[in-house]
Formats: C-alpha cells, structure tokens, sequence
C-alpha cells in the first residue's frame, strides 16, 4: 500500500509541474481567483460522474472534513498560488513550497501522532533544501519566466506563496485527517475537494468578462486550459488523494514537494538553464526521497 502511496505522490509531482508549465504560458484577462473558479469548475464537470455512480460510503466528519480541505487547499490556496505564479514564475513559486513538507510533517506529529524517524526527517530535509537550490538560481535574462514587476511586485508575491504555501498544507492535513481511516476512493474524495472549492467561488462568476471583452486567442486558449486542468487539477488531486489515504501527511508532502526538481527538464522552455546547481538539486532531492521511503513512520 506504501508503494501505492509513493507512486502516487511523485507522479501528481510531475503533473504539477507540467500543468504549471502550462499555466503560466496561458495568455487570459481573468484574475488568479477566476482562472481557479475556471479550472475548478471543468475538473468538477469532468468528474462529477463518480459522484454519481454510488456505492461509496463516508462518514459526515470526513466529509466535512474533505469540504473544508477544498475549500482551504483549492479555492483560497490555489487563488492566492495562481496570483504568486504570475509575478515570480513557475519554478520559484513552486520552490517556495519548498517548506510545505517541514510545515506539514510537524502539523501531522502535532494534529496527527504521525512521527518521523530520524532519517525521514533528514531525507524531507534534503528534499528541501534541493528546491531551495534551484529558487537561488539567477533569473533567465529576456526568458518568459521574467516578468517586470511594479515597486514591492516582488515582495507581494513572496507573501502570496507563502499564503499558499500555509493553505495546501492545511488542506494537506485535512485530507489526510479524511483518509487514513476510510475506503473512500481517491477520485471521489478529490470531486468532493473539488466541488466545495467551486461552490464557494461561484460568485465570481459574475466578474467574468463579457465575451466581446476576452481575448480573441480563445480557440487556441481552450485546449491550453483542459490540457492543465486533466494534468494538474483532475490527474494532480487525485493522486495526491491517493499518497494521502496511503501514506502519513508529512511524507506524502515531502514528496508531492519534489515537483520543482521535476520541473527542471523544462527550465529550457522557459529561457532557463540550471545548470550544475540544478544538477545538484537533482541528486540532493533523490538521496532526499530515498530516505523518506526507505523506512517506516511511528504513528
């Protein structure tokens, strides 16, 4: 089941940084919150038939549990990640995650009486330090990942990751509350998460532009946003569902943390090259993850 878990969580990494990739190429005049309502809404309408296949039981704490894990994770921490996105760029907003997996795994001894052992916690350690590696990486001079930013843009945007970052964790830990003691299937619990973050940000529907008012791109614009919305938001939650039910909260996170070591192939796309730093955070991030699966949690 460990392994389950473990598969689960490096592979939602990966669609995380594809679907971000992707994301921050989106040309749209909506708003971080908006783009969140947008792709929450697809998701859910992709979904919404295992909702209605039946046969699934959940106990109501879970279920509010599960409720209030989307709306904290996905509709506040997606909105405020979306904003962070737009003024630092793909791989330093995602490195700013880098301390989800210190954050979560004292939330889950403290909330949970899920312990590390000694090693696990140097391997989430490793595993932090390899994103915080490739977030000291120079700026790509001209490359997209630039983006010119008014006085205190940069900061703001530093505030809005950590906000972010504080809000998955959360949420992080209410799933892993949900699931450690349910069969819920993993596709259910993410339409749910998913469902309670579209319901509270359906008044932004409102604030959409009109159609003479969007972009003219929006053929070529559609296909981009399905595209990120399977990978990252359908694909991503429910694996990371899946590391949840199976795996202890601090080290679903610590791996589910790995996705701007992952993102590094598609550094060139973006005018960047990480070079032997990069390199480094690649190796560092492997011995990191070796370590958090290699042995067992106390809990």
């Amino acid at each position: 089941m460990a392994t389950t878990g473990v598969v689960a969580a490096l592979a939602a990494a990966l669609c995380w940084a594809l679907s971000s990739s992707l994301w921050r190429r989106l040309p749209t005049s909506l708003s971080a919150a908006q783009l969140n309502l947008v792709k929450n809404l697809i998701a859910v309408g992709l979904q919404l038939p295992a909702l209605l296949l039946g046969g699934w039981l959940v106990s109501p704490v879970a279920l509010m549990l599960l409720l209030a894990s989307g709306v904290v994770g996905i509709a506040l921490g997606d909105s405020l990640y979306f904003a962070a996105l737009r003024r630092l760029g793909t791989r330093r907003t995602l490195t700013l995650e880098a301390g989800g997996p210190a954050l979560s795994l004292l939330g889950g001894a403290l909330f949970l009486a899920e312990w590390p052992r000694w090693p696990q916690g140097l391997g989430v350690a490793l595993i932090c330090l390899s994103v915080a590696l490739v977030a000291r990486q120079p700026s790509p001079s001209g490359g997209p990942d630039v983006v010119p930013l008014p006085p205190g843009g940069q900061r703001l945007g530093l505030l809005l990751a950590l906000a972010a970052l504080v809000c998955g964790s959360v949420g992080a830990l209410l799933s892993r509350a949900a699931l450690r003691d349910s069969d819920l299937p993993p596709l259910q619990s993410a339409t749910l998460r998913l469902a309670a973050a579209a319901i509270v940000m359906l008044p932004l529907l409102r604030r959409l532009p009109p159609p003479g008012m969007r972009p003219r791109t929006l053929r070529l614009r559609w296909p981009l946003v399905l595209l990120a919305t399977l990978l990252g938001t359908s694909a991503g939650i429910v694996l990371q569902q899946t590391a949840l039910q199976h795996l202890p909260a601090g080290l679903a996170v610590a791996l589910l943390a790995t996705a701007p070591v992952l993102a590094l192939p598609l550094a060139g796309l973006e005018g960047d090259r990480p070079g032997l730093s990069g390199l480094l955070a690649a190796v560092l991030a492997l011995a990191g993850v070796s370590l958090v699966v290699g042995l067992g949690w106390r809990g």
